[in-house]
């Protein structure tokens, strides 16, 4: 099955809407850096939300999954949260959920390790582990939990064919709050995000189906930061996974406002995001990739379209 969001090499976009700038959303421009096991690395200046990573706050951080700067800048922002006393349980989305005694037991055998960690628990997925591993050994290095955010593959591609109660069962499905199903304008804009995630290349009738996923992964993602809201959370995913609109907020309508911080980590050039869909913006250089429409135009060729 497709990937439901922005994978490296499948970030689709129209390069005639690429215009906003980061003076547009009133951020500056990040310098490059070492990530967050690097404590003595040049950063850029902190920024004014960064007071809110304390306490209960659970924090969504998000990232374009093949941008370098976006892992360094975002492990930066945490190693000085960290240094400054906060610690939180760390949710990330590119460790699916039943890997999870592979974290633990990886974390018991070499404790600082994080490429022991990484690849015992979750290289075969093909994420930019290169980036991920300083935020790792971060995590390691403050001992805090770590924990597997997303559902298996073999479990979203079920979940674009099949019903939740199918796939979940109904008790695990009402504990995520599946049972209420999306209304129709947040549906529309799941809907609406993965069309454009796969540059509209998908048939329409699929997209009903993968936006089930979508709630699916975002809801389990906010489940496990709700289970460790006392102590604080950290969300780390893909950007579309921490929008308010239609992310894993949606799912956290309980945790109070002030709890509650949704960062957008985009690139420099893209369409600005609509009002209210973070409460703050981090802008980095595009990473260099291919164009990311080119295979789903090359495969409309191969099919006669």
């Amino acid at each position: 099955m497709t990937e439901l969001h922005s994978r490296p090499g499948q970030k689709c976009f129209d390069r005639r809407r690429r215009r906003f700038s980061a003076a547009a959303l009133g951020t500056v421009a990040l310098q490059s850096f070492s990530g967050c096991a690097s404590p003595g690395a040049a950063t850029a200046a902190a920024q004014p939300w960064e007071v809110r990573l304390q306490g209960p706050t659970l924090a969504l951080l998000g990232e374009v999954h093949d941008n370098a700067e976006h892992h360094r800048r975002r492990g930066a922002i945490l190693r000085r949260a960290f240094e400054a006393g906060w610690r939180p349980a760390v949710v990330m989305e590119q460790f699916d959920t039943d890997r999870q005694a592979d974290i633990e037991r990886s974390r018991s055998e070499r404790p600082l390790d994080a490429a022991y960690l990484i690849a015992n628990a979750g290289a075969v997925r093909g994420w930019s582990w290169a980036d991920l591993e300083p935020m790792i050994a971060c995590v390691l290095q403050f001992d805090l939990p770590l924990l597997a955010g997303n559902l298996p593959r073999t479990m979203s591609a079920r979940l674009a064919r099949e019903s939740y109660d199918a796939v979940l069962g109904a008790e695990r499905v009402r504990e995520l709050g599946l049972n209420a199903p999306p209304d129709p304008a947040w549906q529309a804009a799941q809907e609406h995000a993965i069309d454009l995630g796969h540059c509209g290349a998908l048939p329409r009738g699929a997209l009903a189906g993968m936006a089930r996923a979508q709630f699916a992964r975002d809801a389990v993602m906010a489940q496990l930061l709700r289970k460790h809201a006392a102590r604080g959370a950290v969300l780390l995913a893909g950007t579309g996974h921490v929008r308010r609109d239609i992310g894993v907020p949606r799912w956290l309508a309980t945790v109070s406002a002030q709890d509650l911080l949704a960062v957008g980590f985009v690139e420099a050039g893209d369409e600005p995001p609509a009002p209210g869909q973070f409460d703050a913006v981090v802008i980095a250089a595009p990473a260099p990739r291919d164009d990311p429409c080119a295979a789903f135009r090359a495969r409309r060729v191969r099919a006669g379209a």
